[in-house]
């Protein structure tokens, strides 16, 4: 048995080398709709391990609580109608009442337009200034490359201290190390430098690299006309207690928000993959489009092989006739023709699996994510080239199966 499919592997090479130009065109339809498929959804891959890659890094499995804004359509348009704001009195009740197995933090933002300075040198005015306590920065899954978080004392006391993103590190201190221990001025005031962030890149326009914190009773000093909104981030002990602290934390809050039982949330409690889940959401039709384009352009191929088979049962009528005078039996001539048809659909479709693959890590490339290996996708291809080949080839293949001998021996 191993013999005879070699045999028809052998058979078939010497008939693609024959018709090596026709056989190349019917190789390329097919490699190009399996590079289609597998290119598209490779890149899929990488655009969602680098979206958990840059959530995780923003602080995985943690809630948070914030304003919620309400778009209503009114007149054939769409508004924002923002509920009334989280006030500085009530965060703090929360983070003191709140009796759950997990590290709570409330921070606010001042505003997204400041600009710092160090002597000479100063940022963009487009610096972000955030108030937090100490738990911020565990909450938030950031860490310090330099420096230390805030104390007690400067928290209680609204000390002039700040920690930077490592980018306005750069814009004002260059590439030097020893940051901490500088005076910067922000607002018309001077801060002392304690710590610099982590850099963690500006991967999907979230970047902490730009930012100034500073205690949170500094900022509603140096900021008093502002009118803040506060969040609060809620991190569980364990992963598995996070739906649970999702109802602990909406329960408690609407008692502080003093809302009635027949009043809807005038906050929102968001998990931190939320957003990753609503892109999550959105690539599966693009995987859509790329399997639809990708079977299309199979569907041609499937119909280009089966021409060629046709044609050559048509033009090796003669070879199937001394086959057959020789004691070819029709399952051997059948299964001649169907190999043929497999080898040439699996040549297409591995050399479109390594296109595909190519193609869809220059993406990652790109972003900077991970090279991605899509095993699934390269399993699926090779099945599918297979059922391709099948369908195309059962018919040639019967058809010169059914050849009579003869007749085929006196084809001119």
């Amino acid at each position: 048995m191993n013999g005879q499919v070699i045999e028809n592997i052998r058979v078939s090479l010497n008939s693609i080398r024959s018709h090596f130009l026709r056989t190349i065109l019917t190789v390329l339809i097919i490699a190009f709709g399996i590079m289609a498929l597998v290119g598209i959804l490779t890149a899929i891959d990488s655009i969602k391990f680098y979206l958990n890659e840059n959530f995780t890094r923003m602080g995985a499995n943690t809630l948070t609580i914030k304003n919620r804004t309400l778009r209503m359509h009114q007149g054939g348009g769409v508004r924002s109608e923002n509920y009334r704001n989280i006030d500085f009195d009530e965060a703090v009740e929360f983070t003191k009442s709140f009796d759950f197995p997990a590290s709570t933090s409330l921070y606010a933002y001042a505003t997204r337009t400041a600009t710092l300075k160090y002597g000479t040198e100063k940022t963009n005015p487009n610096i972000p200034v955030l108030g937090t306590d100490d738990n911020y920065l565990s909450t938030s899954g950031n860490k310090l490359t330099e420096g230390r978080n805030f104390s007690p004392s400067e928290l209680s006391l609204g000390a002039n201290v700040a920690i930077i993103g490592s980018r306005v590190a750069d814009d004002l201190f260059g590439k030097s190390l020893g940051v901490t221990g500088k005076e910067i001025s922000l607002a018309g005031k001077q801060f002392t430098v304690i710590g610099v962030l982590e850099s963690k890149g500006t991967g999907m326009g979230f970047s902490n690299d730009r930012l100034c914190i500073i205690p949170i009773q500094n900022l509603r000093e140096t900021f008093p006309q502002s009118n803040l909104n506060f969040s609060i981030n809620i991190m569980p002990e364990k992963p598995a207690l996070l739906d649970d602290a999702i109802g602990e934390a909406t329960g408690l809050f609407r008692v502080i928000r003093k809302l009635k039982l027949s009043e809807e949330n005038n906050f929102e409690v968001a998990k931190s993959d939320n957003l990753a889940r609503m892109l999550f959401e959105n690539l599966k039709y693009l995987r859509m489009a790329a399997t639809i384009i990708g079977l299309i352009t199979l569907v041609g191929a499937a119909i280009g092989l089966m021409n060629i088979m046709l044609v050559s049962v048509t033009e090796r009528t003669r070879e199937i006739g001394i086959r057959k005078a020789i004691g070819a039996k029709r399952k051997t001539i059948r299964w001649q023709f169907l190999m043929e048809s497999i080898t040439i659909a699996q040549i297409g479709g591995i050399l479109g699996i390594i296109l595909g693959i190519l193609i869809g890590n220059v993406l990652s490339l790109i972003i900077g994510s991970s090279f991605v290996v899509p095993w699934i996708w390269i399993i699926g291809g090779l099945l599918l080239c297979f059922a391709v080949a099948l369908l195309s080839g059962i018919i040639p293949a019967n058809k010169a199966a059914r050849l009579d001998p003869i007749e085929s021996l006196r084809y001119e």
